[in-house]
């Protein structure tokens, strides 16, 4: 038998592409007789689709796919091999690329017919991914995770077990247990783009501990540090994750938000911009920590709020705090307001400036602006409603959806290719495509 696929090896290297197409063509009758030389084949089959004549690389395609339909368990267990991990010396960058390209354009597509029975064959193909993000760039994981979330194993009415699998595959990319450099952009793009990417399984109930509170030990102490853009998605991702978290989590996390907010909230107004963004980012924050756990906020903002529980601290004194944390409240309405009138008066300029237009050019500049200030409008507003509750000796935190995040309501770009590129490297924008990433609002 050894002998036969000898020659089949043999006659598929033949310099004559006839015949080559017409051995690879066979190859699925072959292990039709002798299954137990299946995984070898597909084996073979791998390192052809490297072929630069498209009627042979059509016939593996052909091949491979007739071959997981004989046998998908081993024809996968072969397959993936060859993408497990790029450090190994075995492994071909290229031949690489191309099984990627193969399992994403051909075999993720035909999950449903492929994957039979479904438990077991999707909980096979779960364990071959995983082995596989040992060394993965920022689009292949997106890809992963795309297919991974399509499986019926973690649909809609997946028991709260399997999303938390999904979170902890997550997390395990986010290199939460490593030690953090702020000087790594890698692992910061990696690591902003990766909580982007469970926030939808946070809202199926998955744990969003861990990510919070490696951001509370190892980011908030350096974020002054973080580029710009960074900042910007750092916060917008810990807005949007705040109302999944656990009142123990918002104990620990909420003294860092109060921080950030003296920080970014003025207590009087020194002609230095003031970024709104951050604002409206921080207070949606602690609104939703201080909801789960409205009591801590009495020694870090001297509210006095009861809960009959000895950490009301009601017996000391931080009244300085609630003086200091209402003047940054009193002076950030005021900015909000004066910017709203600004953004007011600059939505007529730029609608009077639109009917002017003659160049689509310059429409499309015009409109854009128009875009950014209705986003700034909203982020006012927005601040505004955070603001004013908070006033009060014993406010009532919002802890609902009834803030409509400025940016959730920016129309989305479309996400990028997932074609995985060999020098692609993690980068938060590209996994993200979020057009209001980079769009902040100073005063």
């Amino acid at each position: 038998m050894q002998h036969n696929t000898d020659c089949i090896v043999l006659l598929i290297s033949n310099q004559i592409l006839q015949v080559c197409v017409q051995a690879i063509r066979g190859l699925p009758l072959f292990c039709k007789d002798t299954p137990e030389h299946l995984s070898k084949i597909v084996d073979i089959l791998a390192q052809l689709l490297t072929a630069e004549e498209n009627v042979e690389r059509d016939a593996v395609h052909k091949a491979l796919l007739s071959l997981l339909r004989q046998d998908v368990k081993a024809s996968l267990t072969a397959l993936f091999k060859h993408i497990e991990s790029v450090d190994e010396q075995m492994t071909d960058e290229n031949l690489r690329e191309r099984t990627l390209s193969f399992i994403r354009d051909k075999v993720f597509p035909l999950k449903t017919e492929l994957l039979k029975p479904p438990e077991l064959m999707e909980r096979h193909m779960t364990d071959l991914i995983k082995k596989s993000l040992q060394d993965v760039t920022g689009a292949e994981f997106k890809m992963f995770m795309d297919f991974l979330k399509s499986l019926s194993i973690f649909g809609e009415k997946a028991p709260p077990e399997r999303v938390q699998e999904l979170i902890e595959i997550i997390e395990g990319q986010a290199d939460l247990d490593a030690q953090f450099d702020v000087s790594d952009g890698d692992h910061i793009a990696r690591l902003i783009a990766c909580l982007f990417m469970a926030i939808p399984f946070f809202e199926r109930g998955a744990s969003n501990g861990k990510f919070l509170n490696y951001l509370n030990k190892h980011i908030f102490p350096v974020f002054d540090k973080l580029p710009e853009e960074w900042k910007v998605d750092l916060l917008k991702d810990l807005a949007e994750s705040s109302p999944y978290t656990t009142p123990q989590d918002s104990r620990q996390i909420l003294p860092s938000v109060v921080q950030l907010l003296k920080k970014y909230m003025p207590i009087r107004k020194t002609g230095e911009e003031m970024n709104f963004t951050y604002v409206e980012c921080l207070l949606y924050t602690f609104h939703h920590l201080a909801y789960k756990a409205p009591n801590a906020t009495n020694s870090l903002c001297g509210y006095k709020i009861v809960t009959g529980q000895p950490s009301d601290r009601l017996g000391e004194d931080f009244s300085e705090y609630h003086k200091e944390f209402i003047e940054r409240l009193n002076c950030v309405e005021e900015l909000a307001r004066a910017t709203m009138k600004k953004l007011t008066q600059g939505m007529a300029e730029h609608n009077k400036a639109l009917t002017a237009a003659t160049s689509e050019e310059a429409k499309a500049s015009i409109k854009t602006q128009k875009q950014n200030t209705t986003t700034g409008l909203r982020t006012c507003n927005n601040i505004l409603a955070m603001t004013q509750p908070l006033h009060s000796k014993s406010p009532s935190f919002i802890g609902d959806k009834r803030i409509d995040l400025s940016w959730k309501e920016t129309k989305k770009l479309s996400p990028p290719s997932n074609t995985p590129a060999a020098g692609y490297v993690w980068n938060c924008k590209a996994v993200m495509s979020r057009l209001s990433s980079s769009t902040t609002f100073l005063v």
